[in-house]
C-alpha cells in the first residue's frame, strides 16, 4: 500500500486517474484510503482541491464505463456460454434484467459504498442492456458523491488521515458482509420456497 501512496507523492494527478480507474475496474487498490490521503494533501497545499476532485471524479468514471462497456460487449456471450455452470438459467437471466431495469440502476449509484461491488454492477449494467444515459446517470452522480466524500473526510481530518482511513476501510468491509449476508439469507429463502413447488 506504501508504493500506491508514493505514486501519489511522486507523479500526482496522472497516478491518482489510472489508480482509481484500475481500482473500479477491479485491482485490489485501495481506493477510499487513496482518495482520504489525498484529501490530506490538499490540506497541506501539496494539491490543488478542483485539479484533484476532477481527476479522482475522471478516473473513478473511466473505470466504470470500462466494466459497462465490457458487460455490453462480452457478458451476454459469457452468461450463454458459462451461465448454466452457476445455475444461471435464460429465465433468470431475464428476471435479472427486469429488476435491474425497475430498481438495479440504483446499484450502480451506492456500489461504490460496498466492497466488490462495484467492480461488477457496470458489468451486469452493460450485459442486461441497460441504456448509456441511465448508466451514466446513476454511476456518474454516485462516482461524484462518492468522491467528494472521501477527499472531504481526508481533508478535513489533515494528519489523522491514516487512523480514520483505516476506520473507514474496516466499517465499510462490515457494512459489506452484512449486505452480502442479507441477500444470502434471501436467495435461501426464496430458494426453500420455490423448491418444493419444483418436485411438485
Amino acid at each position: 500500500m506504501e508504493a500506491v501512496f508514493d505514486w501519489i507523492t511522486q507523479y500526482g494527478y496522472l497516478a491518482l486517474f489510472c489508480l482509481l480507474m484500475l481500482g473500479i475496474v477491479g485491482l485490489p487498490i485501495p481506493d477510499e484510503t487513496l482518495m482520504v490521503f489525498c484529501g490530506y494533501l490538499i490540506s497541506e497545499g501539496r494539491l490543488d482541491p478542483v485539479a484533484t476532485w476532477l481527476t479522482a471524479f475522471a478516473g473513478s468514471a473511466t473505470g466504470i464505463t470500462i466494466s459497462y462497456v465490457l458487460g455490453r460487449a462480452y457478458g451476454l456471450k459469457v452468461i450463454q456460454r458459462f451461465g448454466k455452470y452457476m445455475h444461471l438459467t435464460p429465465k433468470r437471466w431475464e428476471k435479472v434484467m427486469v429488476w435491474f431495469d425497475k430498481i438495479g440502476h440504483w446499484t450502480l449509484f451506492v456500489g461504490y459504498y460496498i466492497a466488490g461491488v462495484r467492480h461488477f454492477t457496470a458489468v451486469v449494467a452493460g450485459a442486461s442492456g441497460c441504456k448509456t444515459p441511465t448508466f451514466a446517470l446513476y454511476s456518474f452522480t454516485g462516482g461524484a458523491l462518492w468522491v467528494t466524500i472521501f477527499l472531504s473526510i481526508g481533508y478535513y481530518v489533515g494528519a489523522n488521515w491514516k487512523v480514520i482511513a483505516e476506520q473507514v476501510h474496516h466499517n465499510l468491509a462490515i457494512v459489506s458482509l452484512v449486505i452480502f449476508a442479507l441477500v444470502a439469507v434471501y436467495a435461501l429463502v426464496r430458494w426453500l420456497r420455490n423448491r418444493p413447488s419444483k418436485e411438485s
